[in-house]
């Protein structure tokens, strides 16, 4: 395990393996200022000297330096970089994973982020969506008897153009045109051009618009949880500023979902926020606190 600290009552030192625990998620509470981030860079520092590879999801310039110091990767997501993640990825899935299941949950994980990018949908909307992302993996020739290493991907002109072409669907794909062809263009509507093969991965999202960080968070976390799905290893993923993704239904859904799942993948969720009272007051929030095995109040 790794040093936490310095029990104050009989000078002993705290030493402890996260992955030991019923599951490896931990939540740190804190005030701003109290010193949350150096608690978990320590952290961070310590698992990656035993060998742990360390995923952070950074909303605030944080951890560059950090990530300098180490030899991390930083990528700075925003709308003029040069980093693109396509949300219509598919992980290539472990040995005992059918590819139908990983299908179905791609397109939940879509649906969400399209919950996101147009606001309420309502049922209507939602079957026609969920039709059309099936519709855009088969006009790639994308079925789940694919080799998901092999296929070209589809990006977000290949829903659009599907949704134009369903009825009762055109003001759907009105409403995506501001991210391929709009203002948003740059973000969502490329392949992925991130390879990801360090120890420390720092993504931070810091010099995006104030409308688009959860739908970057959803988006990034989605291509984390591809990486993980993909490679069995020790992982700790940090997300730091959490309530930024609690905002929402469908985002704080995500988080959720990840904390649940993580112990499967060997993955270690590890929660930071100062709005204690944001967080809990989400329904999603509340279970991903008890859901982790540690807590730390400072």
């Amino acid at each position: 395990g790794i040093l936490y600290g310095i029990n104050r009552h009989n000078n002993s030192l705290i030493l402890f393996d996260r992955f030991q625990m019923e599951n490896a998620n931990y939540v740190v509470f804190a005030k701003s200022g109290a010193g949350k981030s150096y608690a978990v860079k320590l952290e961070v520092l310590r698992a990656l000297m035993v060998g742990t590879e360390v995923i952070i999801v950074d909303p605030e310039n944080e951890y560059q330096h950090l990530a300098s110091a180490v030899g991390g990767t930083y990528l700075n997501i925003s709308l003029n970089s040069d980093f693109r993640i396509n949300p219509f990825d598919l992980p290539i899935g472990l040995a005992d994973e059918d590819n139908a299941d990983i299908m179905r949950s791609a397109v939940i994980g879509l649906l969400g982020l399209m919950g996101l990018i147009l606001g309420k949908i309502d049922p209507t909307e939602e079957a026609l969506l969920d039709k059309a992302i099936w519709q855009t993996y088969a006009k790639k020739d994308i079925t789940e008897t694919s080799d998901f290493r092999t296929v070209e991907m589809p990006v977000m002109t290949d829903l659009i153009e599907v949704l134009a072409g369903m009825v009762g669907a055109e003001s759907l794909a009105q409403r995506l045109t501001k991210f391929t062809e709009g203002t948003f263009a740059g973000l969502l509507n490329q392949p992925t051009n991130v390879v990801l093969n360090n120890q420390l991965l720092v993504f931070s999202i810091r010099d995006l618009e104030e409308q688009l960080r959860p739908i970057a968070m959803y988006i990034i976390l989605g291509h984390i949880w591809n990486i993980v799905r993909s490679e069995l290893k020790k992982r700790i993923l940090v997300l730091d500023e959490a309530w930024i993704m609690m905002q929402h239904e469908d985002s704080a859904r995500f988080v959720f979902g990840i904390a649940k799942r993580a112990r499967k993948y060997y993955l270690g969720l590890t929660t930071i926020t100062q709005d204690v009272a944001d967080f809990m007051s989400s329904p999603y929030g509340k279970p991903i606190v008890t859901n982790s095995s540690i807590q730390l109040l400072l």
